[in-house]
């Protein structure tokens, strides 16, 4: 089964939220599950340096990803995917086997660290969306790809 981990920097989020990203995570099932992780922002003052807010969380995101996985950076400067192309890539991966990261920055983005660590850097709009909604797009997204796969008529395109 192929694990992937949704990973997060921030802080709590309104019920929606969770329940939106559950409905898609719980869908998921047989060779994938969807997992998620946080961890809260980093402090924030007015004399504090992005970079270093950047760092902070991008060393706690990274002490979440097993070793071995594939890391997949969620960066406004990253390849949009269509369905079919994340579907392709759902299913390498899923013959590959290792864990696949999906990393979400906080309101500053994510540090480059966690950008150096990223095989892949994908954005899901040219748009500026709100930071839970990116939650649940990630968790839709995933589950029309597996859906793709394994012929479920959840996508109908």
């Amino acid at each position: 089964m192929l694990r992937l981990l949704l990973i997060a920097a921030t802080n709590r989020q309104p019920d929606w939220v969770g329940e939106g990203y559950a409905d898609y995570a719980k869908r998921l099932r047989g060779r994938c599950k969807l997992e998620l992780a946080t961890v809260p922002l980093a402090k924030r003052g007015a004399s504090t340096p992005v970079e270093r807010v950047l760092e902070d969380e991008a060393a706690r995101m990274l002490a979440l990803v097993p070793a071995g996985a594939h890391v997949v950076a969620l960066a406004e400067n990253g390849k949009p995917w269509s369905t079919a192309e994340l579907a392709a890539k759902l299913e390498a991966w899923m013959q590959r086997g290792a864990p696949v990261c999906f990393l979400v920055g906080g309101p500053d983005g994510l540090g480059k660290a966690a950008l150096d660590r990223a095989q892949d850097r994908w954005s899901l709009s040219n748009l500026t969306l709100p930071h839970g909604l990116v939650h649940v797009i990630v968790a839709e997204a995933l589950y029309r790809a597996w859906s793709v796969l394994e012929h479920h008529p959840y996508h109908r395109a």
